[in-house]
């Protein structure tokens, strides 16, 4: 599928200034600047979300998300970066992509869009984090990366994401989220390398390589390492998404711990930060959220650090947002009774160069036309967010191929590649209790199996419906949590570690009539003792098809995990330990790196 200028005044502009590749980045930035209005450079400062529309049209207003046309947010907002929620056929994705892309040709410069997305290769769905996989290539959540601990596999896995954003046109990854899982309450851990500072720097390395590659260029993806200065020391373990959860709180003094794995990032040259909701409490910081402070962003990210890559606010601060016609208020912490007008103000002062979820430039229009911003700051992003354009090459070649992209994404090579992972992934805490190993199973027993794919467990025994009928029984369960009652926040995993009684009881009680292979969702660590006790074996997941825990407990692929947290013993332990103190739950049932491995002989 070919692209090229279309005529007119377009074509005048592709021979020379910021069109002509002969030219520096940093000659073709200053040109494009100079020929921006003011209203141009704020439009640059904005990352809103988007669908994609029906059969790959560009989306019209949403009412569900109180948000403008693609047409209106591009036209008449200026704005050139998305961040794509949900999904498509491959191909149906490159075709929108090349659509929108087309409008930005047409505008006055001809600016290309620049798309994100959160992670989209494993198994969550949580819009406000993570999409599952659909046709994309489908990984362990990065956690199950981390269980493997090996840097190769995970370089191997964000090499291939990066092809296959690549091929439906995404050229920045809302991710490595690389914050230390030190609360084991918070209800994001799900998406983090672990509790551990050494290996989550050893994984978000190999992770950016792959990537930006060796070098950021046109065939990388720019990733947005977050959640700057660190998001798991949440008081309580609730999550700043929502005002409950606004506090970051450090009673063991730790912040310098939570700064490890972006002190790798920075050595990985990771090319954007995203600073977190959660305010810090009980510091030498102001009480502000991170997004608004300037003590953390221009103090120690760029004065400390030296960090001189793109800012982007994560999503919601200045204003109100809806998600599923659900009224949120901004997550503007310690700066609630700020205007937006004056929310923007001390985010920009801060260091902030983009605001996400946001499509309101006309905010920064008025800070530089009442004197009350300069528009030299406003340069400043602008020139940050202009350059990642140039170095991802996208005024060179911002189009892709749609007929690639339906044999690039998903091709089996990958497919295979994310299954090996999810199945080596997996981690056998207990193997037996006093007759030897029950793992791996042979033969072909009898399987009562309530959660698995009954079509599938055909191929490996015979299911049954009634455990007291069953030779062995297999249990997929999720890890506790308190379920919340919006629509939004139900999908934050938060609250207590263990199962409430009645739920505990009916998983022992399928413990005690038949041996039991209890297999746990770690998408936070869990507290079950009792299960540890009473099952014949108990291994974890972090995103894990059926087939995959059937070939690991049947012997056909070995599982290599190991935990990348503490398993907590009680709930008390959990309460008493220090949220920003990694480890510091006392006796944990298991700890940190305990896998056991399985003799398939």
């Amino acid at each position: 599928m070919s692209h090229i200028s279309k005529g007119g005044a377009t074509n005048l502009i592709d021979v020379c200034g910021y069109r002509n590749p002969a030219l520096t980045i940093d000659e073709r930035v200053e040109d494009l600047l100079g020929k921006m209005t003011l209203d141009e450079k704020a439009g640059l400062m904005f990352h809103q979300m988007i669908e994609i529309g029906n059969g790959g049209s560009l989306a019209d207003a949403s009412a569900e998300y109180n948000l403008p046309s693609m047409r209106e947010l591009m036209e008449e907002k200026h704005i050139t970066h998305f961040n794509v929620m949900g999904g498509a056929d491959p191909a149906v994705m490159a075709e929108w992509h090349n659509r929108v892309q087309e409008v930005a040709h047409a505008a006055r410069l001809a600016i290309p869009v620049t798309l994100s997305t959160d992670p989209r290769h494993a198994f969550t769905d949580n819009p406000g984090a993570s999409f599952t996989a659909g046709p994309f290539s489908q990984w362990p959540e990065s956690l199950g990366l981390a269980a493997i601990d090996d840097e190769a596999t995970t370089q191997r896995f964000a090499d291939i994401a990066r092809q296959e954003y690549l091929a439906v046109g995404i050229r920045v990854a809302l991710h490595p989220q690389v914050d230390l899982a030190t609360e084991p309450r918070w209800a994001r851990i799900n998406g983090t390398f672990g509790e551990d500072a050494a290996l989550t720097c050893r994984m978000l390395t190999a992770y950016i390589k792959g990537f930006q590659t060796e070098a950021i260029g046109p065939q990388s993806v720019a990733t947005m390492t977050k959640h700057f200065p660190g998001g798991g020391p949440q008081k309580d373990g609730e999550d700043p998404h929502f005002e409950y959860g606004r506090e970051q709180v450090y009673p063991g003094k730790n912040l310098a711990y939570h700064l490890k794995p972006f002190e790798a990032a920075f050595e990985a040259g990771t090319s954007q930060i995203m600073p977190y909701y959660g305010m810090p409490v009980g510091t030498d910081y102001e009480e502000v959220g991170f997004g608004f402070n300037k003590g953390i962003i221009t103090g120690l990210l760029r004065e400390t650090y030296g960090f001189d890559g793109i800012v982007c606010a994560d999503w919601s601060l200045l204003n109100d947002s809806t998600v599923w016609n659900e009224h949120h208020p901004a997550r503007a912490w310690g700066v609630e009774h700020l205007s937006p007008l004056e929310r923007a103000e001390k985010a920009i002062v801060a260091g902030v160069d983009q605001f996400g979820g946001e499509h309101c430039p006309e905010l920064v229009a008025e800070l530089v036309q009442s004197g009350r911003i300069s528009e030299a700051r406003i340069d400043e992003s602008a020139r940050r967010l202009l350059r990642e354009k140039f170095v991802l090459g996208l005024f060179d070649s911002p189009y892709v191929d749609p007929a690639a992209a339906r044999v690039k994404v998903g091709q089996p090579e990958y497919v295979e590649a994310g299954f090996d992972a999810q199945c080596r992934s997996i981690t056998v805490l207990t193997n037996g209790r006093h007759d030897g190993p029950v793992l791996p199973l042979g033969g072909r027993p009898r399987i009562y199996a309530p959660n698995v794919d009954s079509e599938l467990l055909l191929a490996y025994g015979d299911a049954v419906e009634d455990p007291a009928n069953a030779e062995i029984a297999l249990l997929r369960l999720k890890a506790p949590f308190e379920p919340r009652e919006g629509a939004f926040e139900q999908f934050f995993h938060a609250g207590s570690l263990s199962y409430d009684p009645d739920a505990l009881e009916r998983i022992l009680s399928v413990c005690r009539q038949v041996p039991t292979i209890v297999d746990v969702y770690l998408d936070r660590p869990a507290v079950i003792p009792e299960i540890l006790g009473e099952a014949a074996a108990v291994i974890a997941n972090y995103g894990a098809s059926d087939k995959a825990i059937l070939e690991v407990i049947f012997g056909n692929r070995p599982p290599e995990g190991k935990l990348p947290f503490d398993l907590p013993s009680s709930m008390e332990a959990v309460a008493a330990s220090r949220s920003d103190v990694p480890f510091d739950t006392a006796a944990p049932a298991l700890h940190f790196g305990h896998g056991l491995r399985i003799d398939s002989e």
